[in-house]
């Protein structure tokens, strides 16, 4: 992989992982477009190592909610009364919320990165999940629970959702705002919700990759482009993360699901006529 190629895929990785319209589905479509083999190994361990610069952008912005989270669980593991706060609950929450992905991803590891690397399943990932993403959407302008109400049966319901996010297209995001909003959480508590959902999953599959693909890496696409890409992803991802939390106060989700399912169509319609193969 050339050093361009690998900025530009940085920068898509950067930008997509955190907006609901999916990273995996914008960086198999880059890549293909690029050349690449995109069911390669080395590019499959590529595209979920690069993940790992942009979700420590999510660790470093959310730091001071992060370390608050972290020491209320800690200590109510040890001391009863601790137990009373919400940063206790909540983090037992997030823990529960983040088993679903770790389980099903284990399971259907091989097929995620085999059989549902194809670009039908982006295209079709991209165009079914607007429309949940629009019937959220829409029932949101109603939506009152805040954070503070997060139960872990809020949580292990998106964390189930969020497992959605293993077909290339739907959005690891998309599939956890959607099940958030749902369940009659504000648009502003469900964003936080997804990015704090996403950092272990995210984390863990990218650690993953590398202890059981590097030889892949070493020996295909190269550490060099991946650490690039890697870098380029953490700076944009950090843009990306605050300019979403500064917009969604404001706005709804309907500019990226009107993006998302055009983007689709036109990937449909490619595929569709021979302009590009799925793989």
């Amino acid at each position: 992989m050339a050093w361009w190629q690998a900025i530009i895929l940085g920068v898509i990785e950067g930008i997509t992982e955190f907006l609901p319209i999916s990273s995996t589905g914008h960086l198999t479509i880059a890549e293909k477009l690029l050349g690449m083999r995109i069911d390669d190994p080395s590019v499959v361990a590529f595209t979920a190592i690069i993940q790992i610069g942009a979700i420590l952008a999510a660790v470093i912005y959310f730091w001071s909610d992060i370390w608050r989270i972290l020491q209320a669980w800690w200590r109510g593991l040890w001391w009863k009364r601790a137990r009373r706060k919400f940063d206790y609950k909540y983090g037992w929450a997030i823990i529960i919320g983040s088993i679903p992905i770790a389980i099903v991803g284990l399971l259907f590891k091989h097929e995620v990165e085999t059989v549902l690397r194809s670009l039908w399943f982006v295209a079709f990932g991209l165009i079914g999940w607007s429309v949940v993403m629009w019937l959220a959407d829409n029932r949101a302008a109603n939506n009152k629970r805040g954070e503070t109400e997060t139960s872990w049966k809020d949580t292990l319901a998106i964390g189930a959702g969020q497992c959605l996010s293993l077909i290339p297209g739907v959005s690891r995001s998309g599939a956890t705002i959607s099940v958030g909003l749902f369940r009659g959480f504000d648009r502003v508590s469900v964003t936080k919700l997804s990015f704090f959902l996403g950092i272990p999953a995210l984390v863990a599959a990218g650690l993953l990759e590398v202890a059981t693909k590097y030889k892949h890496i070493s020996g295909g696409v190269g550490w060099t482009p991946t650490i690039v890409a890697t870098v380029i992803s953490f700076g944009v991802g950090y843009l990306a993360v605050s300019w979403l939390l500064k917009f969604i106060q404001s706005n709804n989700f309907r500019p990226f699901i009107i993006y998302r399912f055009a983007l689709g169509l036109v990937l449909l319609a490619m595929l569709g006529v021979g302009m590009i193969s799925h793989v």
